[in-house]
């Protein structure tokens, strides 16, 4: 028992370290974190449907020619794609590490960032839509 709670730990424990999720990584951005830059990892034509605000846009197959001229070093990035159904973020992230960047995966992607009712840009401007009562409930936080 002891070694399945060790390795318990271990695992989530893992998992914080290198996922975020869209609440809190919405929480950085307004905030102003220093050194959090959040990379779109989407190809041309998702990124021009929406994207976050305040968003570097840098395809995964992109990554390892551009990332030095668009990524500070010593920055801390937060990679996103679609959504939960997606790995593309993942495969991002794993760019970055190879870097030797700081990364996080932001869990939920582009859909959850929409459905918590955040704010996206895309070429008619900014905009969002309300909350999704699944996903974020009326006027309340989930407290986790």
């Amino acid at each position: 028992m002891i070694n399945n709670m060790t390795s318990a730990i271990e695992h989530f424990s893992n998992r914080l370290r290198f996922e975020t999720d869209v609440s809190d990584v919405h929480s950085d951005v307004e905030a102003g974190t220093p050194g959090l830059v959040v990379v779109d990892s989407r190809n041309d034509e998702s990124w021009r449907q929406g994207h976050l605000p305040a968003a570097v846009h840098l395809p995964t197959r992109e990554i390892a020619a551009r990332a030095a001229e668009l990524i500070p070093a010593g920055s801390r990035v937060v990679t996103y794609c679609w959504g939960p159904g997606c790995n593309g973020a993942t495969r991002a992230a794993l760019e970055f590490a190879k870097l030797g960047y700081e990364v996080k995966e932001m869990i939920g992607g582009y859909e959850y960032w929409v459905r918590e009712g955040f704010p996206v840009r895309d070429e008619k401007g900014e905009w969002s839509r309300p909350a999704d009562e699944l996903t974020a409930p009326a006027g309340a936080a989930c407290g986790c």
